[in-house]
């Protein structure tokens, strides 16, 4: 965190002119400031700093989450995790309105009418949402192996319903999100699930299972055929050479190589990228973000932001390693669903850029804490 913030703080620093007009990229500005008789100036190499001023202020929301979870115990954090549940079940019941084609808007975030996004602006952002829900689920289901079945069978309820949401939101990346988010979820706590199907009645557990399955299958088939799973719908119509992001690509890779090493500032991705917009691609649509986190983070920070997120996915593999090699005890599970968070919110940064929004910022957060409070759950544990 520390890193982050200085990272971003050091792009505001202004920088004498001998040095600024040596940092790649900048020569069209010069060029501008000749043009119109402006002196050379100490400049950032932020190339709006009001923008990266912006991204540094947006930091209070992992700052504050990481303040709030540190001192925390075990309990709290699950308690945490229930909050994050309920949060998702709620946006669920907003995209329900918006998909029953109630044509509800929210006040409070720019969305588009008529999109099922939930409580967010995007749709991708809202599948991600679910995929975490589905996730978090069955953790909260087998959190103990003393835990009521009643809490499996909801567990199970939520994962439909948040997979079944996803079709309607036309996100093609939320439909492999939430597959991986329901295949983690119930591998983090597999021995559990096991032990508690073998302690149901198999004229029970058959039955229920064969009507889940029915179910959403009935309940899929239905969607398609009214035309209404979007998701599956953009997912077997991809035309690569009309999607924006597909034509922006080379591009934006073209950015990371004028701005290195030490990039264009946080924050000042949309400016940057019109200076350099083809021609060919001037249209109505507007292009804020690279839709590849990964890269976008290359462009805005260079060399040292793309140091910092190797570090941080160094970080994540490790920690992940000992976490699900160990054997399963309650200690355990919200460090393995905090690693399938942060698993989840990497994969959606490959073709968007969720980890920006305040909400997933949170709870990327939460569940780092998650994943490095191995040792400290373990002592609480005994004690």
């Amino acid at each position: 965190m520390a890193a982050s913030i200085a990272l971003v703080a050091l792009q505001l620093i202004p920088l004498p002119p001998s040095i600024w007009t040596a940092l790649p990229g900048r020569d069209f500005l010069m060029q501008a400031a000749i043009a119109i008789g402006e002196p050379q100036t100490w400049r950032p190499i932020s190339l709006s700093p009001g923008a990266s001023l912006n991204a540094l202020s947006s930091l209070i929301v992992p700052i504050v989450a990481l303040l709030l979870c540190g001192g925390m115990s075990l309990h709290d954090h699950r308690r945490i995790s229930v909050a994050i549940l309920l949060i998702t079940v709620v946006s669920c019941m907003v995209g329900a309105l918006q998909f029953s084609g109630s044509r509800f808007d929210n006040p409070l975030i720019n969305d588009v009418p008529g999109s099922v996004s939930g409580i967010f602006a995007n749709r991708n952002h809202f599948a991600l949402l679910l995929a975490c829900g589905c996730a978090i689920a069955p953790a909260w289901a087998f959190s103990s192996s003393r835990a009521p079945q009643w809490k499996a069978f909801v567990a199970i309820g939520l994962m439909l319903l948040f997979a079944l949401t996803v079709l309607a939101t036309g996100s093609r990346m939320g439909i492999v999100l939430s597959a991986v988010g329901i295949g983690l979820g119930l591998l983090s706590v597999w021995q559990r699930v096991v032990a508690k199907a073998r302690s149901v009645p198999r004229h029970i557990l058959i039955p229920v299972l064969v009507t889940i399955v029915g179910l959403l299958v009935v309940t899929i088939v239905a969607f398609v055929a009214m035309d209404r799973a979007v998701s599956i719908s953009r997912a077997m119509n991809i035309d690569a050479s009309s999607d924006l992001r597909t034509a922006a690509l080379p591009t934006v890779l073209e950015l990371t190589k004028i701005y290195a090493p030490f990039g264009t500032g946080f924050g000042t991705f949309d400016p940057v990228y019109r200076i350099h917009e083809p021609a060919s691609l001037l249209s109505y649509r507007y292009f804020n973000h690279a839709h590849n986190d990964l890269l976008e983070i290359l462009v805005e920070g260079g060399i040292p932001a793309a140091l910092l997120l190797l570090c941080g996915l160094g970080w994540w593999a490790l920690r992940s390693i000992r976490v699900w090699r160990a054997p399963l005890e309650s200690h355990l599970i919200l460090p393995r669903t905090g690693s399938t968070i942060v698993f989840l919110v990497v994969l959606a940064s490959a073709t968007d850029y969720p980890a920006r929004t305040p909400l997933i910022m949170a709870i990327l957060l939460v569940a780092a804490v998650w994943l490095s409070s191995l040792g400290a759950s373990r002592a609480q544990t005994k004690t």
